[in-house]
């Protein structure tokens, strides 16, 4: 079994003071030796997380620990090392963008576990709705799911008449991790739309729990791996590489800095073309080295995991476990 883990997981729940809980967190990570993002905001936390197994054990069993985040449900998956440079801990607004005027407290769509959602997703009068952005599901979606073209979930508004046509029918929404579906599912609602419901712990979870059959291609992360497998029942590929157009689900940042592009690019390609999605990312002079794997860390240089961290004594922080 491979030594580290990587955690996903959100919780919606009242905190009083994001910003002295945002200090208290922030210390926890860095006792356990945990990189990754993790965002506080009034209305709950979220976060992905990856550290050592024990390290791991530890943050979930202290998240738990407080009534406040008890109902937590993490996603665990192992992992070779950290799928993370750095640690940042910050608090926002929201803890996941999207200016919906929503409160998953008050309404939500009704929550499906992967089995419940397995057993009703190819009914006929059932349509699944994907409210991830359109570089994630480009590179894997649940077959014959409707897809938004949308940059994020703020974009939403813009598109939903695009389903106008379907309020008689049962809408399921999911997405990675299925914490945009708890403001997406209430956002339906609001808008009219009656049957609607949502895949509890996203596309992560129902991979690991029932094999994810029926997912198409490969599953964008927010980490260094990119993208990872979900489906290990009949997995298929349904994107095809930006350069050459051959089958190909692996998917990079453009190695031009200017671009950043988030595209499918098949081994092959990336390695003639360093990397990159056009000839004119080619000849960016601020090209990136390309290391076969296509994701590109900010520099770390001056970065220490005590960024951001301020004690309220005042004192010198001991990060004794």
């Amino acid at each position: 079994m491979k030594s580290y883990r990587v955690l996903l997981y959100y919780i919606y729940s009242p905190i009083e003071n994001p910003d002295q809980y945002r200090e208290e967190h922030h210390l926890l990570c860095l006792r356990l030796n945990l990189l990754g993002r993790v965002i506080v905001a009034a209305e709950g936390l979220n976060g992905t997380v990856s550290g050592l197994a024990a390290d791991c054990e530890a943050y979930m069993a202290a998240l738990h620990a407080d009534p406040r985040f008890a109902g937590i449900d993490f996603k665990v998956d192992d992992a070779e090392g950290h799928t993370f440079q750095k640690l940042h801990v910050r608090v926002k607004n929201e803890i996941v963008h999207s200016d919906l005027p929503v409160d998953p407290l008050r309404q939500t769509g009704i929550h499906l576990d992967p089995e419940e959602f397995q057993k009703l997703k190819n009914d006929p009068d059932v349509v699944l709705v994907d409210m991830r952005s359109n570089y994630e599901h480009a590179v894997g979606r649940f077959k014959n799911a409707v897809t938004f073209d949308m940059e994020n979930l703020r974009d939403l508004p813009d598109h939903v008449h695009e389903i106008d046509h379907l309020k008689d029918k049962k809408i399921i929404t999911y997405c990675t991790g299925g914490i945009k579906c708890e403001k997406a599912s209430a956002y339906l609602l609001a808008q009219g739309f009656e049957n609607v419901y949502q895949l509890h712990g996203g596309i992560i979870k129902y991979g690991m729990e029932v094999g994810g059959d029926d997912f198409d291609g490969q599953c964008y992360v927010f980490d260094n791996r990119v993208t990872v497998d979900v489906n290990t029942v009949n997995p298929t590929i349904v994107s095809t590489c930006f350069r050459c157009g051959s089958p190909s689900s692996r998917m990079i940042n453009c190695a031009s800095p200017t671009c950043n592009n988030h595209v499918v690019i098949c081994e092959t390609c990336g390695h003639d073309y360093s990397g990159t999605c056009t000839d004119a990312c080619l000849e960016d002079p601020a090209i990136r080295p390309y290391d076969g794997t296509g994701y590109y860390g900010k520099l770390t240089q001056t970065y220490s995991p005590l960024q951001g961290f301020k004690s309220r004594s005042g004192q010198r922080v001991t990060l004794e476990k």
